[in-house]
């Protein structure tokens, strides 16, 4: 059984169970009467999980009485937790009052301190005791539903496939190709039609991925159903900044502007360039009216695609023409079928076995042909017996049957839902708590999983570890959806599809378990406590802002607060019990400040993340002793970090921005394991040189921007020690050094480590360089990305073969600055470069030679050179000697680029 702190179905019942044994453990445990009370507790508490598990397990609670009944033990642990949390902060307060100790004050405090505790456990009993007896009286005991439901294993497989193994994409996919691809010089714009669930982001991502080769510059981006239009305006303006400008991706990063300023700022961007963007999600023709100003029409062949669910708004991207409008069907009974299996067995060539032949039929028919509703369904049947299929047939009975609606389709989904762990149900349903169409990142959820006390303890595993299989596992179910993913097949962040969120948020209503609020004025019409609160500003305006009164009558219980754009007024320290607190601002927010004066009184707090408005942080935060993650990104500039923020013991992730300067005594954060973005100049060399006591890091990121060379050569020297005493620790998983200026760092400083940091998984020299390469990489036998710049390669001095040789190297990124006549030469051996999937090489000359079998699993190839070594006479490139060796290869990639030359060669 998984053992969580707290979840959606039993509250914080085990969390009051270890910190009641904790109780016992101390002093106060041995007080006369207190040992028999805490053990009378303990006994009741076990025995409400155990029963609020069982009910959690049934399908639904048709009788009011027990749902009452479990909707008052769930919130009473919440009100007794909160009541300990707050006699125990009490308790630890400071013995010297009011400035002096002695011993007659510290005795009378004890004695005080065992008759409050006696008192105090007196009054959690007679309250438990009420809802002990509520429980017999209703029989709660002996409620039996109408049936139960069997849990099953969790799948392990990925399911998110490439193009080829997509079912039914292959014809939508052409005529959508074929409509965009024409030889018409004008801009044309065409949408995706169609009833959610049918699958047209996929089709657009696919469609994005086949044509963005043959645009100079494309973006993707959703818009939703109450849209941002200045966040959409970013997106696209980071995406395509991304792609021209690197060097000051650093600074788009942090700015924000007007929405006409932005609408300009992309028209210059991209007036002479053939552009491609993607537009998914559009509900209103009102936001396209005033996104599609960003297209300029410059006749380069330029192509925007639109998706929408709404017939008229795809009319309207379309200039009041359906020519370009392509409606999404239903699969077909052949591929819906397909489809099914495909997920089940993980072949295409499977055919249904006989004793799942009817089942499966009854199953489909259900579906609808729906892609959402056959790969949820499929999920849940991977490996199960033919009992499991017969009860899913029976559930899915009183269903849509070949007339698609809404509603059919979140009962198809909720039957997903249902069969999900304890666990897995509470972690999926925090996700509620994020906008629609918001992408959302694994680490943000892991870490505030951990905060919030839903990732229970596993031997042998880290916490963090197994929220992060938490996370695999809701993919691999198909609950959320892949967005970004590494080089090495790890999903970095997830959306959630509008009808999952849809059905998400009427199960956290339910349990009381989130509240999502646009309206702050709907806050005071609650009649409940809420436990855990995201508040969304709906895109249109910024200005509101929430009164200290509004808080402290109805949000005073909260554990967890996001705001989207909502603006809070200092009244942070209202929020005592909070564990969570994301405060995030799209748009444009000009010279408006958040006071977060109230913040360091917030003693249970676990995890702070701050991102793009402008703020100071209070003084002191030393208090914060849970404070696990603070995260901080204001809109521009660096921030003041308190110097007492070297006393936090728990601190396992900060990040800052770039260009800010920590407090010396750095080193004193022994639990670290997140340092970004740590900045190479403006610290001193002593919080350089402290780097290297913080043994548990797995994660450095340095940045820098105008580094005088003088000051340089110590610095380098100190991270060279620092990174020596690193390696020891073998934590050490990725390592990040990064300057997006003109000016390029010498970093043969760090040429010579011994010993290596043999763990270490990815490695990212940008904006430094190196004279070759260092040989100690070849000792790094885990690591499966290397992004690096040398001044030169030889292959006769073994240069290739210190990265030909690393066995586990998926993604490698080379950049050469001189280039001698002598080829690089990468052979066919088996033991050369027999993982890497993603070749970029970028040099002045194209000397490359392959050798017969050289790259098996390359996937992607892409290498860049100066454009004064073309043919000029044919206007052609010359391709590496021994390319045809890549071209079987190649053919099952995604994508393959032979050469990409600079728009401003020469």
């Amino acid at each position: 059984m998984v053992l969580t702190m707290a979840s959606a179905s039993s509250g914080v019942m085990n969390s009051l169970l270890a910190k009641l044994t904790a109780l016992m453990a101390e002093e106060y445990g041995k007080l006369k009467g207190v040992q028999k009370e805490v053990k009378f507790l303990q006994d009741e508490f076990r025995s409400m999980t155990a029963l609020l598990d069982k009910l959690a397990d049934m399908d639904d609670l048709d009788d009011s009485q027990v749902k009452e009944w479990r909707n008052q033990v769930r919130e009473m642990s919440y009100d007794i937790e909160d009541c300990i949390d707050d006699f125990m902060h009490h308790l630890n307060n400071n013995d010297a009052s009011i400035g002096f100790v002695n011993r007659t004050a510290r005795l009378l405090k004890k004695l005080r301190v065992r008759h409050q505790i006696a008192n105090k456990i007196q009054e959690v009993k007679s309250l438990v005791k009420v809802v002990s007896e509520r429980r017999m009286r209703y029989k709660i005991d002996e409620y039996n539903p109408k049936c139960n439901y069997v849990h099953i294993d969790p799948r392990v497989v990925a399911i998110y496939a490439e193009a080829a193994g997509l079912v039914g994409i292959d014809v939508p996919r052409y005529e959508l190709t074929k409509l965009l691809m024409s030889e018409e010089a004008k801009l044309r714009v065409a949408s995706i039609v169609g009833f959610g669930g049918l699958g047209k982001t996929t089709l657009a991502i696919e469609v994005y991925r086949k044509l963005e080769s043959q645009f100079d510059c494309r973006a993707f981006v959703s818009v939703s159903q109450r849209p941002d239009i200045t966040r959409v305006l970013n997106i696209i303006l980071s995406e395509l900044k991304r792609q021209y400008l690197p060097q000051m991706y650093e600074e788009q990063l942090h700015h924000t502007c007007e929405v006409k300023d932005l609408l300009r700022d992309i028209r210059n961007l991209i007036h002479d360039k053939r552009y491609f963007i993607i537009i998914d999600d559009l509900w209103h023709s009102s936001a396209w009216d005033v996104i599609k100003c960003a297209f300029p029409e410059n006749n380069c062949g330029s192509r925007v695609l639109t998706t929408t669910r709404i017939h008229s708004v795809a009319i309207a991207c379309c200039s009041s023409s359906q020519k370009y409008v392509y409606r999404m069907k239903s699969l077909s009974a052949k591929d819906s079928k397909k489809l099914f299996f495909n997920r089940i067995f993980g072949s295409q060539e499977v055919i249904s076995p006989d004793t799942f032949e009817d089942i499966s039929a009854d199953i489909l028919k259900k579906c609808g042909g729906l892609p959402l509703a056959i790969i949820s369904i499929a999920s849940l049947l991977a490996g199960q017996p033919k009992t499991k299929w017969e009860y899913v047939r029976n559930s899915l009975a009183c269903m849509f049957e070949g007339n698609p609606t809404l509603e059919g389709m979140k009962q198809i989904l909720d039957l997903s839902y249902r069969d999900l762990p304890h666990h897995l149900k509470t972690c999926l349903l925090y996700l509620g708590m994020y906008p629609e169409d918001y992408i959302i990142e694994k680490q943000d959820l892991v870490r505030q999983w951990t905060a919030e006390g839903f990732v229970s303890k596993l031997h042998g595993l880290d916490m963090e570890d197994v929220a992060g299989s938490y996370f695999n596992e809701l993919i691999n179910r198909s609950m959320i959806q892949p967005v970004d993913t590494d080089c090495n097949d790890e999903v970095l962040s997830c959306r959630i599809h509008d009808i999952m969120l849809d059905l998400i948020r009427s199960r956290s209503a339910e349990e009381n378990f989130t509240a999502v609020i646009g309206d702050l004025q709907a806050i005071t019409e609650l009649h409940r406590k809420i436990r855990r609160v995201s508040l969304q500003n709906d895109g249109e305006d910024h200005s509101h802002s929430m009164a200290s009164t509004i808080i402290k009558k109805t949000l005073s219980k909260v554990r967890s607060l996001v705001s989207f754009g909502i603006y809070l007024e200092p009244s942070f320290f209202e929020l005592k019990y909070i564990r969570v607190l994301v405060l995030y601002f799209p748009g444009y927010w000009g010279d408006s400040r958040v006071d977060l004066a109230g913040i360091s009184g917030l003693l249970l707090l676990r995890y702070l993340k701050i991102v793009n408005i402008l703020f100071e942080l209070p003084g002191q935060l030393g208090e914060l002793r849970h404070l696990e993650t603070l995260e901080l990104d204001p809109c521009w500039g660096p921030v003041n970090i308190p110097s007492d923020i070297v006393r936090l013991p728990r601190l396992l992730h900060l990040i800052v921005p770039r260009r800010t300067q920590l407090p010396d005594g750095i080193g004193e954060l022994k639990s670290l394991r997140t340092l970004q973005w740590f900045d190479f100049a403006n610290n001193s060399v002593e919080n350089i040189m402290c780097l290297g006591e913080l043994t548990n890091l797995r994660d450095l990121r340095l940045h820098w921007g105008t580094l005088p060379l003088a000051d340089a050569a110590s610095r380098i020297d100190a991270l060279h020690s620092s990174l020596q005493r690193l390696s020891h620790s073998s934590n050490l998983k990725n390592l990040v050094a990064e300057n997006y200026r003109l000016s390029m760092l010498n970093f043969n400083g760090l040429s010579t480590l011994s010993p290596s940091p043999r763990h270490i998984q990815s490695l990212c020299f940008i904006g430094c360089w190196f004279s070759r390469i260092p040989r100690w990489i070849s000792q790094l036998r885990d690591l499966y990305s290397l992004e690096i710049m040398v001044r030169n390669v030889l292959s006769k001095d073994g240069d290739v073969g210190i990265l030909e040789g690393l066995p586990s190297l998926v993604h490698l990124d080379l950049k050469i600055i001189e280039c001698q006549d002598e080829r690089i030469v990468i052979s066919g051996t088996s033991m050369s470069f027999r993982a890497l999937k993603h070749l970029l090489i970028t040099s002045p000359k194209l000397l490359l030679t392959f050798g017969e079998g050289a790259l098996p699993r390359i996937q992607k190839l892409d290498v860049r050179f100066n454009a004064k070594w073309c043919d000029r006479s044919t206007g052609t490139c010359c391709l590496p000697i021994g390319s045809e060796h890549l071209q079987q290869a190649l053919e099952k990639s995604m994508s393959s680029r032979w050469a990409q030359v600079p728009v401003n060669a020469t």
